[in-house]
């Protein structure tokens, strides 16, 4: 058994180019990160998955994680501010696997339809971890494919944790039959609240082929990122 999060943090260039209201709550940037790394540093998951990492937060990270192996991996693509200046340090953007033992990493791929979006996957405790961040729209059927046949080539059972951009019917279509989304409460937190649009509000998932998730759940982020967390333990 191995227990498992997934959280898309939110990067602030991202956040402040498409108009969240985060940084309006947040408005100094580094407290953000600091309190986005204490969240995480008291979190008992023994794999963190975590999309929209700027450098800033990353750094923060490994400070904050002594006791974790941070892997990440860094898009091609550099979040450029629409409006002034960007209040990072580092704007890159990465995505991150923090892991509490052992582990070995096996793949970092930015997808080729997308340079911000990926996978980076690491093999702990028998299990190959894969975190991902996937495209909405129709980059996303190719982006599927791969991170189906990445999981169809391990021995091991695999757990995919991320932001899916989509619900879990469409992730379950384009995955295939092998694959099982872990089941969510009826009164469930939205993995990424809404107040507009049609786009499901449940587009953050754990993934398993090979095992099962149990006691899946979504915590609050209390209004520090978009997104909220989603929690699960993943058997063999």
């Amino acid at each position: 058994m191995i227990t498992v999060m997934t959280w898309n943090v939110l990067h602030r260039i991202h956040a402040e180019n498409w108009g969240a209201d985060i940084p309006a709550r947040w408005p100094d940037e580094p407290e953000r990160i600091a309190a986005v790394s204490a969240r995480l540093a008291g979190r008992a998951e023994q794999v963190i998955a975590l999309q929209e990492v700027s450098g800033d937060q990353l750094a923060a990270l490994r400070r904050a994680l002594p006791g974790r192996t941070v892997h990440a991996l860094t898009y091609p693509r550099v979040p450029a501010p629409r409006n002034g200046a960007s209040p990072l340090d580092d704007p890159r953007e990465h995505l991150v696997l923090a892991v509490d033992g052992p582990a070995r990493q096996v793949a970092a791929e930015p997808f080729e339809e997308d340079p911000g979006k990926g996978l980076l996957a690491v093999r702990t405790a028998g299990i190959l971890v894969i975190a991902v961040h996937v495209s909405s729209g129709e980059r996303s059927a190719r982006q599927l494919e791969r991170l189906s046949e990445l999981a169809a080539a391990s021995p091991e059972p695999v757990v995919l944790l991320g932001d899916f951009n989509t619900d879990r019917a469409a992730v379950l279509a384009g995955l295939g039959p092998a694959f099982t989304v872990a089941d969510l409460p009826p009164d469930a937190l939205p993995t990424r609240p809404r107040t507009e649009g049609t786009k499901s509000p449940f587009i953050d998932h754990v993934v398993v082929r090979g095992g099962e998730a149990r006691d899946a759940a979504v915590e609050d982020a209390d209004g520090l990122s978009d997104h909220n967390l989603v929690r699960a333990r993943v058997t063999a």
